[in-house]
């Protein structure tokens, strides 16, 4: 449910668009197939990268020609879905199949084209103690995804097909809603087709009216996000968690904004993992009274990209009774604006690369 909700926030963004400058939506197709490898980014997979997994990645576009402020101040991306289908060619880790909300950037005069896409795929064949034990990089059906794509794109070469060329990187995680999950990043070569709706037709990009320079005071956010995890020991259990923030923010333009602020995380799987390490690992010395809870203070940044930014943060434990893979952490997110004040966001927290939960939070900027 968390990633329907994720694909739900960035589409209400992708899809509404102003009435002030009526211009016929343009929409294009892609079809590409890729074949790549699976990098070893944890020596606990390396059982797992045996072959070399293949299949074919589906793009619908809608093409933005300037008629909101944000589609000109990012290069008149393009909006839409994909579809991706990955036989991992090695029968412990199954098969993917991924839905994602995504947005194309252009750069080079539009030859260079960048997709950045998340979303949420169903592997044909998980963890299971009985059935399928060697598969520790995925402990559920349901995986969260992220695609980036990076392609030398032409289109429009005749009669509304274009090609296409480039790499691919795909990663598959459950951000640790369930153990095990080690997670597989798959880096692809790519080539296909683009093939126009309209046959081609072309429309003038609007020029942006000179809009007023965006000034405003520090202003202050309280945000309370939650969720559900568990540890990396198999079968310790799914507990519920909670996490309170308070922090500043100084927008420096239309574009950004830099943030201040401190979090309170109430993680109860660190009870669970606290009285398993103490009772069972007695040379780590973990005392089994050790305190759950985690005070942070983080600097962050805010890109708005329209209704929608993307939330990126860097934090410390200044409070950090129980040692819990390093006082160093970091969240990344989307976040979906209602009004001037109430946003929603959703958040992945991590150390490093190491993924600790999903967060979904509801907040007020006053």
């Amino acid at each position: 449910m968390k990633h329907l909700l994720y694909l739900f926030l960035l589409a209400c963004s992708m899809l509404g668009y102003s009435q002030e400058k009526e211009i016929a939506p343009k929409y294009v197709l892609d079809v590409s197939q890729f074949y790549g490898s699976i990098l070893l980014h944890n020596t606990d997979i390396s059982h797992l990268i045996a072959n070399h997994p293949g299949g074919i990645i589906l793009g619908f576009n809608r093409k933005r020609f300037g008629q909101e402020t944000w589609e000109a101040d990012y290069g008149y991306p393009d909006t839409g879905f994909s579809f991706v289908y990955q036989d991992m060619n090695n029968s412990t880790l199954g098969k993917n199949y991924g839905l994602y909300a995504h947005y194309n950037f252009y750069f080079f005069k539009r030859n260079l084209q960048v997709r950045v896409a998340q979303g949420v795929a169903y592997n044909t064949n998980p963890y299971d103690k009985n059935e399928n034990f060697r598969n520790n990089a995925y402990g559920t059906h349901l995986l969260s995804t992220t695609m980036a794509m990076l392609n030398y794109q032409k289109e429009n070469l005749f009669a509304g097909l274009g090609i296409k060329a480039g790499i691919s990187l795909i990663h598959y995680s459950n951000a640790n809603f369930k153990a095990p999950n080690t997670s597989t990043n798959t880096m692809a070569l790519n080539v296909g087709l683009t093939y126009d709706l309209d046959g081609g037709e072309t429309y003038e990009f609007l020029k942006p009216e000179k809009g007023e320079k965006i000034t405003e005071p520090i202003r202050f956010n309280l945000a309370l996000r939650g969720g559900v995890n568990e540890s990396d020991v198999i079968n310790s259990g799914r507990y519920g968690f909670w996490i309170f923030s308070a922090y500043a923010d100084k927008r420096l333009g239309r574009k950004s904004a830099i943030q201040f602020g401190t979090d309170v995380f109430f993680s109860n799987f660190l009870k669970e993992l606290i009285r398993f390490q103490s009772t069972s690992f007695p040379e780590l010395d973990v005392e089994p009274d050790a305190d759950f809870k985690r005070l942070g203070l983080f600097v962050g940044h805010e890109l708005f990209i329209n209704k929608m930014s993307i939330e990126t943060q860097l934090g410390y434990y200044v409070y950090y009774p129980f040692d819990f893979e390093g006082r160093m952490y970091n969240r990344i997110g989307l976040k979906r604006y209602f009004g001037d004040k109430f946003f929603g966001a959703i958040t992945l927290k991590s150390h490093g690369a190491k993924a600790e939960a999903v967060e979904f939070g509801i907040g007020i900027r006053l």
